[in-house]
């Protein structure tokens, strides 16, 4: 019976290197304390020995769990879900996982709330999306229990190694800039929940352009959903009613875009002769509707694979990009305002 190769330990590796045990660990753990000469040297060697770190042994001495929470209060499931996937992919071939922790931001318990999660679960890092991630006191809490964070933001937050954000005022501009160039002037919009930032951004980029072209948003025209289908629904039939009845919705994400679609097909009006409609999100839902959805693609998986990478390499974070730019998609839920 063959006698199994005992497995290399990072002693093995820390003698064949030429170095100490510590040196070994913090190449594991990619610290920046390392010079590239040491840290390629040590590599090779792992490499030749086919060494594996211990996760239970690392999580130990880093006193930290190799896990990643994503933390959100985010009404639409389809964000959540392509805030997941993103991570996932960053994730693959690694040893990090992640755990996902719904929360409450109205709640006084809030921050003890979080506190609470990241040092039950010793985490490594947390993803954060709005409006949480809008909390200052959230930024300082990390701080204090030194867990990495990646905050997500419609606008800037935080430094870059702590941030993705993307353009969410300069493309609602343009997309509302483009109903505009169609011949549109009776604009109205169905914004997002109230306290969050990606709401008054997209708010604030309709404002602008139809400032700059000269056109009003009259009270009638303004509508608040909660970025669900429901609430999207229910807003449109509001907005909808009005006289003069507005030609064109921009309307805060898709799944609010698809409610008032429904309330427009339910009421005769015909999308898009009689009314253009503009999401935002790009989520599958605006593909899959009738008539396909022009919306603003939000690149919120690529933030979310970025975001992982940041906080599975907190040295390099600052280096990786914390910027990305939205994406006008013309559908045909749009067309020439009717003369």
């Amino acid at each position: 019976m063959a006698v199994k190769e005992p497995k290399p330990t990072i002693n093995d590796v820390a003698r064949i290197a030429g170095v100490s045990k510590k040196t070994v660990s913090r190449v594991i753990n990619n610290s920046p304390l390392l010079n590239t000469a040491t840290r390629e040297k040590v590599e090779a060697v792992i490499a030749e020995l086919g060494y594996v770190p211990n996760p239970q042994a690392r999580a130990l001495a880093l006193r930290r769990n190799f896990l990643i929470g994503l933390i959100h209060d985010n009404p639409n499931a389809q964000t959540v879900l392509s805030v997941q996937e993103g991570m996932l992919d960053a994730m693959k071939g690694t040893e990090f996982a992640l755990v996902v922790r719904p929360v409450d931001r109205k709640s006084p318990r809030l921050l003890s709330d979080i506190r609470h999660f990241i040092e039950q679960q010793r985490l490594y890092g947390v993803y954060v999306l709005p409006p949480v991630s809008e909390n200052e006191d959230f930024a300082c809490l990390c701080k204090e229990l030194g867990c990495h964070y990646v905050r997500m933001g419609s606008a800037r937050l935080d430094d870059e190694a702590h941030l993705v954000e993307s353009n969410d005022r300069e493309a609602v501009r343009d997309a509302v800039t483009y109903l505009i160039g169609l011949g549109h002037q009776r604009i109205a919009h169905l914004a997002g929940p109230a306290g969050f930032r990606s709401a008054y951004e997209r708010e604030q980029g309709l404002r602008e352009a139809l400032t700059a072209a000269g056109l009003d948003l009259p009270e009638a025209g303004f509508a608040r959903g909660n970025y669900t289908f429901e609430s999207g629904y229910q807003a449109a039939q509001a907005l909808l009613r009005a006289e003069p009845r507005p030609t064109a919705i921009f309307v805060a994400n898709d799944e609010m875009a698809a409610g008032a679609l429904h309330v427009a097909r339910e009421m005769g009006i015909d999308v898009p002769q009689d009314l253009s409609i503009v999401g935002f999100d790009d989520t599958p839902i605006a593909a899959h509707i009738w008539p396909p959805l022009t919306t603003v693609r939000w690149p919120i998986r690529a933030m979310a694979k970025a975001a992982a990478h940041k906080l599975i390499r907190p040295d390099q974070a600052a280096e990786q990009t914390a910027f990305f730019r939205s994406e006008f998609v013309i559908r045909a839920s749009t067309a020439p305002a009717a003369s």
